[in-house]
């Protein structure tokens, strides 16, 4: 089964929470390189992440984006 773009933008907020380089956004979350590179760039442009020398961090904005997804993620679960 495909994921869906809310799945890996979700994932890779969960995934910036502690600060992580893009290698193991890659590898944590099963992307490729360029695909990995479309997503950080489209959270970046829209004050989601930062980056932080080689480090991208969830912003207050990320953290909000990603609570959204994990409500609306839980309410779809339960059918």
């Amino acid at each position: 089964m495909n994921r869906g773009k809310f799945d890996i933008i979700g994932s890779i907020l969960l995934i910036c929470k502690n600060g992580a380089k893009k290698t193991e956004i890659v590898y944590k979350a099963n992307l490729n390189f360029k695909k990995a590179g479309i997503y950080l760039k489209w959270l970046n442009d829209r004050e989601m992440i930062m980056k932080e020398g080689r480090l991208f961090n969830i912003t207050s904005k990320g953290s909000e984006l990603l609570l959204n997804l994990q409500s609306a993620s839980a309410f779809m679960e339960l059918k």
